[in-house]
This record gives structure tokens, C-alpha cells and sequence, in this order.
């Protein structure tokens, strides 16, 4: 492959509404802190190492998110990239890197692009491993919010792509347990696209560990990084909202069986309340002891409804976020997609939106029970004394 680039695009929350304005998550800078771990690990960039000096949330190496107070830019820093430096390897070539840090409202998000000194250089399979490739894998950057990889090479007609496809998705996890599954191929900016999730077989569903991989390889000398170029701002913004659907999609669900253990949970104390004022005084230590949880077992559910409310909330705004960026796309792509992101959006994310907000509507009932449950037992008198 000529002209090839690898590109990581990672993106990690970095407050919630919980937060007040200039605060964040526990963890906001962990993103930024494991990229340095990279750097002073396998991909010994200076820059890279020396991240923390160029960031505006940190301030004499410690972070600082209050400095992305009143910030216009998205970039969290003040040009429009940070030139890392470059590493030799063992072939006689050197690879350069750069990388550009965003905040996008509340998450951030890193493009770390490697690539040959000289585009006319040829990587070949073998050649993968001089960019570290495992080092840019979930278990060491992980991002809450996920990460997509992308892989941009320009070979001969004659190649056939979907075997050199299949070859760079294994390579590119080689000495890991993940394991690369095809899910979609199509075109993007004029070029042929292959779409794999790089899944853990110990935790599949499990989002902090896998790997989205997109393999974009040109055998038709199309402009594809002019397209690209136009379309930058875009697709960065398109794979947040991708990703940000499928963790908040995650978090809806946990949510739902959550709710549903305290409901199935509230409806037996209610039994049991129903049995034990049935019965005379020498249940009263049960009864007291009984009324002292169903409150606050009401108020966890409510909580999980709330918090489904809000999951719907910021799925269909990250839906319709994704439905733009990915019109935009189409426009600087003569009107073209992949069809697979199209059927993301109109049923993949239609279908979860739906389930989310049947989710609550199965829900909302038992919130209405067990609030007027709460107001009967506060009305219920209780002695004070043991009966003698």
C-alpha cells in the first residue's frame, strides 16, 4: 500500500449532567494520561510524550479543566495540530506522526495519525507492526466512550481488497485475544470500505473493550483525501455520535434491568408489608424495619425511570446529530455513502430509540404504584413502645 495512514479516533466523556458548570468525571483525563503512557512506552514520539504541555486543560503538567472555560475553539489546543515528531524502524524508513485533541461538548476526542515519511514508501502486511498497532488497541487507551481505528492504503487494480482487508483487521490485533468480525463493506470518498468490530470472545458486549476498524483502500486513484480533507469535521463528528449512541444505548439497558430487580424487589415488600400489618404488635420491629426501605427503594426506581427519560433524551439528540454529519458527508461525497451507516441510522438506532422509550412506558405505572404505596405507609401510625 502507498500513501497509507493510520488513523486512532478516541473519544472519552468528560462531564455528565451531574457535573456543575467547570467540573467533570472522575476520570476526564484519562484519555490524555494513557496517550502519554503510549508515548513513554512503545510509541516514543517526543511530542507525544510531552502531550500534557500542549494541552489547554493542563497547566504546569497538572490537569486543569477549568482552562476550557469560555473556549471557542474545539481544539484543545492553539494550532491546528501538534507535530509529535517521528521514530526510525528497523527498515530504513521513519514514521511521523500528528495529533489534533477536540472537546466536543462534553466529550473528548483525540485523532492520532501515523504514517511513512514519504507517501511513495509501500506497507506491506509484515511492515504493520512498525506502527504499533497494539498499543493504540481499547486495553491501553480506554476511552469510555469507544474508539474507531482507520486504515487508509492506495494499492494496484489487480489487488484484491477484500483479502488485504481481512489480512490488515487481523494484523492489526495480532498477539491480542480480540478478534476481528466483518460487519459491513461499502464505499467511502470514492474508495472501497471494509467496517470490522474487534471484539473481546471473554466479553463480547462489552463496549470499553472492542475495536472498531475501518479499512479504506483506493484501487482507483480517486481523490480520496481531498474528499476526506473536506469532510474532516464531519466524520470526527459522525464516529462520536456513533459512539455515543451504542454507550448510551448500553447504559439504557442496564438501566431497564436494574428498575426491573427493584420493582420485582418493591412488589415482594409490599406482600410482606401487606402480611405483617395484617398481624398484631409483636410485628412491629418487622413493620418499622420494612417501612424504612420501601422509601427509599421508591426512590431508586425513580431514579433508573429518570434516568431512561434522559437516555432517550440524548440518544435521539446523538441520532440526529450522526443523520447530519452523515448528510454533510454525502454532499462532499457526490451524494454517496455507506450504505451500512445509512441503515444504522434508520434502523438500528430507530429500533433502540423505540425500545428505550417502550422501556419507560412499561416502567412509568409501577413509579405511580409505589409512590402511592410510599404515601399510605407514611400515614400509618406506629407505637413507639414494645407491647407489654
Amino acid at each position: 500500500m502507498k500513501n497509507f495512514s493510520l488513523s486512532l479516533y478516541a473519544f472519552h466523556l468528560c462531564h455528565t449532567l451531574t457535573e456543575l458548570p467547570g467540573e467533570v468525571v472522575a476520570d476526564a483525563n484519562l484519555l490524555w494520561e494513557n496517550l502519554v503512557k503510549v508515548g513513554e512506552g512503545s510509541l516514543t514520539f517526543v511530542g507525544l510524550k510531552d502531550l500534557r504541555s500542549k494541552l489547554i486543560c493542563y497547566q504546569n503538567g497538572k490537569y486543569d479543566p477549568k482552562q476550557e472555560i469560555g473556549r471557542i475553539s474545539e481544539r484543545l489546543i492553539d494550532a491546528q495540530d501538534l507535530d509529535l515528531g517521528s521514530l526510525p524502524t528497523t527498515e530504513g524508513f521513519k514514521i511521523n506522526a500528528n495529533l489534533q485533541p477536540f472537546l466536543l461538548n462534553d466529550t473528548y476526542a483525540v485523532d492520532l495519525t501515523l504514517v511513512p515519511e514519504s507517501p511513495n514508501i509501500s506497507i506491506d502486511i509484515p511492515q504493520l507492526q512498525h506502527f504499533k498497532p497494539s498499543s493504540l488497541l481499547p486495553s491501553n487507551i480506554q476511552a469510555s466512550l469507544g474508539q474507531t481505528l482507520l486504515i487508509y492504503g492506495e494499492v494496484d487494480p489487480s489487488e484484491d481488497c477484500d483479502t488485504l482487508a481481512k489480512k490488515l483487521a487481523i494484523a492489526f490485533v495480532a498477539g491480542t485475544n480480540l478478534n476481528p468480525v466483518p460487519t459491513q463493506q461499502g464505499e467511502l470518498f470514492a474508495s472501497l470500505l471494509f467496517e470490522y468490530q474487534a471484539l473481546d470472545p471473554n466479553e463480547p458486549d462489552n463496549l470499553a473493550k472492542q475495536c472498531h476498524i475501518l479499512i479504506l483502500i483506493n484501487n482507483s486513484q480517486a481523490t480520496t483525501g481531498t474528499l476526506a480533507e473536506a469532510a474532516y469535521n464531519w466524520l470526527l463528528n459522525l464516529l462520536c455520535s456513533y459512539h455515543k449512541i451504542l454507550y448510551i444505548y448500553k447504559l439504557a439497558r442496564q438501566r431497564y434491568r436494574e428498575a426491573r430487580e427493584i420493582y420485582s424487589d418493591l412488589e415482594n415488600k409490599i406482600q410482606n408489608f401487606n402480611k405483617l400489618i395484617s398481624r398484631n404488635q409483636t410485628q412491629l420491629s418487622g413493620l418499622k424495619n420494612l417501612m424504612g426501605k420501601i422509601p427509599q427503594k421508591s426512590f431508586d426506581y425513580t431514579r433508573c425511570l429518570q434516568d431512561l427519560q434522559t437516555h432517550h433524551t440524548a440518544i435521539t439528540t446523538n441520532i440526529t446529530n450522526y443523520r447530519i454529519c452523515l448528510e454533510k458527508i454525502q454532499t462532499i461525497d457526490s451524494g454517496n455513502s455507506p450504505q451500512s451507516w445509512q441503515d444504522f441510522i434508520n434502523k438500528d438506532c430507530k429500533k433502540w430509540q423505540e425500545q428505550i422509550q417502550t422501556d419507560i412506558n412499561y416502567l412509568t405505572p409501577g413509579q405511580e404504584l409505589f409512590g402511592q404505596f410510599v404515601d399510605t405507609i407514611r400515614g400509618i401510625p406506629l407505637f413507639c413502645h414494645s407491647p407489654s
